[in-house]
């Protein structure tokens, strides 16, 4: 039966599959990234940071859930939460595509880079699509957010697979950060909304209006 209790304990699990699969992936990212001197790897490595910021304070929100299911302070908090890592997100990938750009660094070959990513495009659509049915079964507008994050963490794996590939194929160096500068006002307009308290779901069918 799918208990607001049931949905919840999925939700917990899948936030600590999460807060596990993000410290692997950043740890890995962040070595393979300093080690080939990529700046890309780095900073896919600090995206995964902040997806385990996130993912704390998803796990935060979902036990309170457990005592306290119509608790609205805590899904307002968890959601502004959400919405700031996506502002640091962006922040970094605008201030790490700039600075690419005016170094003329190109991203380097790493093979245990280019398998992170890959298996992060597998991981992190189908967790996304999980997420969202949990978001759905509470009505958690963080929750909902929460999903988005792990979405762009797919859309940043594509972008470090497209820039490797492109500068190592056509020696488009410059792919890389283009691709992540592209990203930022997609990033920064999901921590704006969820800052302010609000968020969509997918086919336009909104499971949380404005939290007032």
């Amino acid at each position: 039966m799918n208990t607001r209790e049931a949905i919840v304990a999925r939700g917990l699990r899948l936030e600590y599959f999460t807060l596990g699969w993000n410290s692997l992936e950043a740890l890995i990212a962040l070595i393979s990234g300093f080690v080939a001197g990529s700046i890309a790897l780095i900073g896919f490595g600090l995206d995964s940071v902040v997806e385990v910021s996130s993912a704390a304070v998803m796990l935060w929100r979902l036990r309170v859930d457990r005592h306290a299911p119509s608790h609205e302070r805590a899904e307002k908090t968890a959601l502004r939460a959400v919405g700031i890592c996506f502002l640091v997100l962006a922040a970094y990938v605008c201030f790490e595509g700039i600075n690419t750009l005016l170094r003329r660094e190109a991203p380097q070959r790493s093979l245990p880079g280019i398998l992170l990513a890959g298996a992060s495009l597998v991981v992190m659509p189908l967790l996304a699509r999980a997420k969202r049915k949990i978001a759905s079964g509470i009505n958690s507008g963080a929750m909902q957010a929460d999903s988005r994050q792990t979405d762009i963490c797919a859309y940043l794996s594509t972008i470090l697979l497209a820039g490797l590939v492109l500068n190592a194929s056509f020696g488009w160096w410059w792919a890389d950060p283009i691709a992540g500068l592209v990203m930022v006002p997609l990033i920064a307009n999901e921590g704006i909304e969820a800052v302010r308290g609000r968020t969509c779901c997918d086919n336009a069918a909104r499971i949380c209006g404005e939290i007032h």
